[in-house]
């Protein structure tokens, strides 16, 4: 028999390195093309507008800054768009948290029906769900003619161009990210939990308020904190319905780069904005924890818990709620069916904000088939005009198909940079992942005019204003947290064992990743590409600044249009669009279903 020689120990160890060098290497390479995008698009062109506000031809100093304060004008902007932003935050939530409950609590059918009005309102273009409230709010609007012909009303009501309408219309437009946030966490509570306490004697108030919101509460605040900086940086919405007395921080910068072009004092007043981004984040972190936006514990429940004195006021406020809450649903609960009622009536609160979130789109639809030439409720006619004018019009022909372009090479570009950093977070070691999760999460954390202004600015240095390609790349900045977030959920419902079951067949990790992860993925993936792609599709802030003056897209199209005049054509293209988006997101609910299925 021949003798069986053993490996030496010094044949192993070169082995041994290399493939501690391959697992090393992995991470980084499977992170690196996200790394530098962002670095390029979203640090670099920040950091650049933000030392324009120090320095000058003259070298450093503060002048912008001083002038920014000498005024009180803008402490006054800053002021109104606080307070904006703080109660689109209180509405969107307090609204929302209904409407995430019961799609958290429902069967997996009905579960998809709801999920999928909110994702549409979601999508839908924040230029058409805001021109639809200039509908309902005009003068000769819906709201004014429905009281008119109740009697109620003899002249029609100024509606439009005041704070009410700037907070309505926010929480509209800011509502389903709430909900959104909000039903990430409350889907993981273990519904047997408020039950449990139920058996024990708890009353349906108290069982709430002491079992399941504590357990909500870090997506509460998550959805809040989301909420609040998107509301900050928001501009359509106040311009179009806001009058003088409603200026937001971000118009400020808009007409010192588009209008004055003074990029220092823009460069200040993006400081001034994205410090009080900061310290909403500190206080966040000091009060939740960033860390429950990358699925960790909340900080105020283990304050709560290490102090007693934090223990018993929590649990005397929410002691004091649900007893308040108890006392008004007495005269129901002592009805025989009282369960089923409280039901129904749950059901019908979230189907009013339901159609709350979903009419002013629908409201563009049979104007757009109106033959009058002005925009007055309700329609005189029928005609197809105003789709004949869009079409065959080179501008809005040309601006479409640029849209199309930029969103098809958008989301190519978001699904083979995303898609890396989703295996990465799900499947690496978990060391740094909170880090990486944050990282990603950055363009939706940063103010999207502040990245539009400094990716301009950037731009502008190297030539690539007005180019597809450039505008590509920053739409790219902001879509490839959505395709992270939504591969990370399809491959946490990925059963590895399908892998494993590969390798045990001889199969060499690219083969497996070809011939049956990705085949399995591809549903997901598709899902992730066409939320890419609506993502860009619907971006008016970039666009705004970096397509230049004559190679627009639709949104920004859209956007000349309504500023510069109100016609029929801009309810036409509105139609067109939600029709679109509806479209879009019927294919991606589909496919992230039978994704999660598979």
């Amino acid at each position: 028999m021949k003798p069986t020689t053993l490996p030496h120990p010094t044949d192993a160890a070169p082995a041994a390195r290399a493939a501690r060098w391959r697992s090393r290497l992995r991470p980084v390479l499977m992170s690196a093309p996200l790394m530098i995008l962002l670095l390029v698009l979203l640090v670099y062109p920040v950091g650049q507008l933000l030392m324009l506000s120090i320095r000058n031809e003259t070298g450093w100093n503060l002048a912008e800054y001083r002038k920014l304060f000498e005024s009180s004008v803008y402490v006054e902007v800053l002021l109104i768009t606080l307070k904006v932003s703080l109660l689109t935050t209180l509405f969107s939530v307090v609204f929302g948290y209904p409407i995430a409950y019961l799609i958290s609590t429902v069967t997996a059918q009905r579960k998809n029906r709801l999920l999928y009005w909110v994702l549409l309102s979601f999508w839908t273009s924040f230029l058409v769900r805001t021109f639809g409230w200039v509908v309902l709010l005009g003068r000769n609007g819906v709201i004014n003619w429905v009281l008119k012909t109740l009697g109620i009303i003899d002249a029609p009501l100024n509606l439009l161009y005041n704070l009410p309408a700037v907070v309505v219309g926010m929480v509209h437009a800011l509502m389903p990210l709430a909900i959104l946030t909000m039903l990430s966490v409350m889907e993981n509570i273990d519904r047997r939990l408020p039950s449990a306490a139920s058996t024990l004697g708890a009353r349906p108030g108290t069982a709430f308020w002491r079992v399941y919101f504590p357990l909500s509460l870090p997506g509460v605040a998550s959805g809040a904190l989301m909420v609040f900086v998107t509301a900050i940086g928001f501009f359509i919405t106040p311009a179009l319905l806001g009058g003088r007395h409603e200026t937001m921080i971000t118009q400020l910068i808009i007409d010192q780069v588009m209008q004055a072009l003074n990029w220092g004092f823009a460069g200040a007043i993006s400081v001034l904005l994205l410090v009080v981004v900061l310290v909403v984040f500190v206080i966040y972190d000091r009060m939740v924890g960033l860390s429950t936006m990358a699925g960790g514990s909340s900080a105020a429940a283990r304050k709560s818990s290490a102090n007693p004195a934090w223990r018993r006021l929590g649990n005397g406020i929410l002691g004091a709620l649900g007893h308040a809450t108890d006392t008004l649903l007495a005269p129901f609960t002592r009805r025989r069916n009282a369960p089923a009622a409280q039901g129904r009536s749950l059901d019908l609160a979230v189907i009013v904000l339901l159609v709350f979130l979903s009419a002013p789109a629908f409201m563009m639809i049979p104007l757009s088939f109106d033959s009058a030439s002005g925009l007055a409720w309700p329609p005189r006619g029928f005609s197809l005009q105003w789709y004949r004018q869009v079409f065959e019009s080179s501008l809005w022909m040309d601006a479409i198909g640029r849209s199309m372009l930029v969103g098809v090479g958008t989301g190519v570009l978001s699904m083979l940079i995303g898609t890396p950093m989703a295996f990465l977070l799900v499947r690496g070691s978990g060391r740094g992942n909170a880090g990486l999760l944050a990282l990603v999460l950055a363009p939706m954390i940063v103010p999207r005019m502040i990245l539009a202004v400094g990716v301009f600015y950037f731009f502008a240095r190297i030539g690539l204003v007005g180019s597809s390609f450039g505008l590509m790349l920053a739409h790219t900045v902001v879509a490839v947290p959505y395709v992270v977030i939504t591969m990370m959920a399809v491959l946490r419902n990925y059963d590895t064992r399908l892998d494993h079951a590969a390798y045990s067949m001889g199969a060499r990790p690219l083969a497996t990743l070809r011939r049956v992860t990705l085949p399995i993925l591809s549903a997901g993936m598709l899902s992730s590409f066409l939320f890419a792609f609506a993502t860009s599709f619907d971006e008016l802030t970039i666009a705004l600044f970096t397509t230049g003056g004559l190679s627009t897209t639709l949104p920004k199209q859209f956007w000349d249009e309504t500023t510069m005049q109100i016609s029929p054509v801009i309810a036409a293209v509105s139609t067109c669009l939600f029709a679109f988006i509806t479209l879009l997101i019927s294919a991606a609910d589909r496919l992230r279903r039978r994704s999660l299925a598979s």
